[in-house]
């Protein structure tokens, strides 16, 4: 069974964490009861929550409202009768902490991946401490020949606070490896709910047929973008088209 990932680590309220615990007749303290509801969320993503992530879950959850966004430079929005259909940016180079997994589907690599993240995010890393979060949390998508499958290894990258740009920690998991990326133009279109294999390859089709034929976008590699909790119905993520050059 895959693990937690990012979109599970906000929107925590008392009501819902009471909710997750009436079943059990035991008292609980804070710490089980943070735990008991993220295991409870868990089980309806068929992901497993082990007793020591709970550490870094509470560090996550206090911190859910401070979070920097990803700096970008925009450079187009295209709409139609008053919808965006897709936006385009660039966004700056930086250090990233990255992690690779090949799980049997994308959102079991992408929960295990950042479950790694958390941790390096929560004080497994050289400074000792809490670094900050920062959204989106994007996810790397390389595609089989055919065009239309995916691969099994899928990176999951985070962009280092501010703060730490010009020194990144180092991260204690040998998995974890801090890149430096070079800008990337891309062409946006959010769309709501859930982040799938089924449903990011949805969305993959949509924006080809909005955009039409053209070589200036990779067909190789596509990049999603997870800005909110599943907590949210309709939560906010994009599907990055990836343009070959600035």
């Amino acid at each position: 069974m895959a693990l937690i990932s990012l979109e599970d680590l906000d929107g925590l309220d008392d009501e819902q964490l009471d909710d997750d615990i009436t079943d059990n007749p035991e008292p609980m303290d804070e710490d089980d009861q943070l735990l008991a509801h993220w295991q409870a969320v868990a089980s309806t993503h068929q992901v497993s929550v082990p007793s020591e992530m709970t550490g870094p879950i509470q560090e996550m959850t206090r911190n859910s409202q401070q979070r920097e966004p990803l700096p970008f430079a925009p450079v187009s929005c295209h709409e139609k009768m008053g919808e965006v259909l897709y936006e385009e940016r660039v966004y700056p180079a930086g250090h990233w902490a990255c992690v690779t997994r090949g799980e049997d589907l994308y959102e079991q690599s992408i929960s295990m991946g950042f479950m790694k993240l958390m941790r390096f995010i929560c004080k497994e890393n050289s400074a000792g401490r809490y670094l900050g979060m920062t959204v989106p949390v994007v996810s790397n998508i390389h595609m089989m020949e055919d065009g239309n499958t995916f691969k099994k290894d899928v990176e999951t990258a985070f962009f280092l606070p501010a703060e730490f740009q010009s020194n990144p920690p180092r991260p204690s998991d040998p998995d974890i490896t801090i890149v430096h990326r070079e800008p990337i133009r891309v062409f946006a279109r959010t769309f709501l709910g859930t982040t799938t294999e089924e449903t990011v390859t949805r969305q993959i089709s949509l924006l080809w047929e909005i955009l039409g034929v053209t070589d200036e976008l990779r067909r190789d590699d596509y990049m999603v973008a997870v800005y909110e909790n599943p907590g949210v119905p309709r939560r906010r993520n994009e599907i990055w088209f990836i343009r070959r050059n600035l």
